[in-house]
C-alpha cells in the first residue's frame, strides 16, 4: 500500500461543504476511506484557535481520529477585517513531507487555487504524486489540473444526521 501524508485546510472544507451541501464533512468517513487504500503516515488538520466549546470539542474529535491539529490564532484587525489562514503553514509542511522518505503521495483537502504551484513543485521537484479532495464546483480549476488525482467531496463524505 502506498504511504500518504494528509493535509486538511479545515476552514476551506467547512465553508465549501456547508455552502454546497448544507451539511458537515465527515473526517471519520475520510479516514476510513483512505485507510482502506493507503497507509496514513501523517495526518495534519489546520484550524483556527477558538475558545468556543463546540470548536474545541471538534478539534478533540479530530485528534481522536488520528489527526495532529495545528492551531493558529484568529486575528481581528482594527479595520474590522480578519486574518486566520494557514496557506503558508500548509505549504511548508507539505514541502517537508514531500522531501521525506517513506511518503509516496501527498493528499490535500482544499479548493484553494493558491496551492496549485505547490502541487506542481511537489510532483516536479520530488516526483511525489498528489491527491486533492474538494467540492467540485468550489475547487479552483488550476488546483484540479495541478493534482495527480482529484476526488470529489460528495455525499459519501458527509456526516449523517
Amino acid at each position: 500500500m502506498k504511504r500518504i501524508a494528509l493535509f486538511i485546510d479545515v476552514q476551506n472544507i467547512y465553508y465549501t461543504v456547508r455552502d454546497t451541501y448544507q451539511g458537515f464533512f465527515s473526517y471519520q468517513a475520510l479516514w476510513n476511506q483512505l485507510s482502506k487504500e493507503f497507509t496514513i503516515v501523517s495526518a495534519d488538520a489546520y484550524a483556527i484557535e477558538s475558545v468556543n466549546s463546540k470548536q474545541r470539542s471538534f478539534q478533540q474529535t479530530l485528534r481522536n481520529i488520528g489527526f495532529d491539529v495545528n492551531l493558529k490564532p484568529f486575528i481581528q484587525r482594527a479595520d474590522g477585517s480578519a486574518k486566520g489562514d494557514w496557506d503558508v503553514g500548509i505549504a511548508i509542511d507539505m514541502m517537508d513531507a514531500a522531501a521525506r522518505q517513506g511518503v509516496d503521495k501527498l493528499v490535500l483537502l482544499s479548493g484553494d487555487g493558491d496551492f496549485d504551484r505547490l502541487l506542481q513543485r511537489i510532483y516536479g521537484g520530488n516526483g511525489k504524486e498528489t491527491l486533492v479532495y474538494g467540492v467540485p464546483q468550489l475547487t479552483a480549476a488550476s488546483l484540479i489540473d495541478a493534482a495527480s488525482e482529484f476526488r470529489s467531496i460528495d455525499k459519501t463524505l458527509l456526516m449523517t444526521r
